[in-house]
């Protein structure tokens, strides 16, 4: 009796271990079941920096990005319309001031004002220009600039550093504006188009250039102007 009973109690033991495992591995399919066909949080996440950056010689380009479109502007990144590029230039050299000539790209054609005024949008050594993200920011630096002293008063527009001191200037505070106009195509959040940028000194450089995401959108990894073409193509 005391062998049978033992024999019993194996096999009731195994009988319980093989009850766990269908249970778990039934729990696995569930789970596996839910997450089917739904989109990960990831796939709407967008990055902190939308801009790129590039190097050419003595001039860094910093945060470049087409500017997602607001809201009530005349900005509408639509085919036909217009869309404004954002970014930093640094000229990094210690003596020649450099110049922003020109930029192309089959976006459109690129109209850049430099800041209030200058002439040309000039860079010069060991300082940042910034490009604004709308024309409201250029259009109040103007505002300032010509508001900035009363009726009457004389106020120089430079002071006298000592000598080795470096003036502070916040580029935000003077921006200049680079617009694309006349739209060739429509403009897609997640996507790069490239953009070539003319310097004076410096030489040439192309940018992929990203759009703002804007508040959410689905991340198109990896993907192109061009890659959107072909995939609009094949289906």
């Amino acid at each position: 009796m005391t062998a049978l009973k033992a024999v019993t109690a194996s096999t009731g033991a195994r009988r319980r271990m093989v009850s766990v495992a269908a249970l778990a591995a039934g729990a696995a399919l569930v789970l596996s079941g839910c997450g089917a066909g739904q989109v990960s949080q990831t796939a709407t996440q967008v990055a902190a920096v939308n801009g790129n950056h590039a190097d050419i010689d003595r001039i860094s380009l910093r945060n470049v990005h087409i500017v997602y479109p607001a809201g009530g502007t005349e900005y509408t990144n639509a085919k036909g319309g217009k869309a404004i590029i954002a970014l930093s230039v640094v000229n990094n050299g210690e003596t020649v001031t450099d110049e922003l000539t020109s930029i192309s790209t089959d976006l459109g054609t690129v109209k850049i004002t430099p800041p209030a005024g200058d002439p040309a949008f000039r860079i010069a050594p060991q300082q940042t220009v910034v490009a604004a993200t709308s024309a409201t920011d250029v259009t109040a630096a103007k505002s300032d600039q010509h508001g900035a002293t009363p009726s009457g008063t004389a106020t120089p527009t430079t002071s006298a550093a000592p000598a080795g001191d470096k003036t502070t200037v916040n580029p935000e505070q003077k921006p200049g504006l680079i617009e694309i106009t006349g739209l060739t195509k429509d403009i897609t959040p997640g996507l790069t188009y490239p953009v070539t940028f003319n310097f004076k000194q410096n030489g040439t450089v192309t940018v992929q250039v990203p759009v703002d995401a804007g508040a959410v959108t689905e991340r198109h990894e990896g993907q192109t102007a061009a890659t959107e073409s072909e995939h609009k193509g094949g289906h």
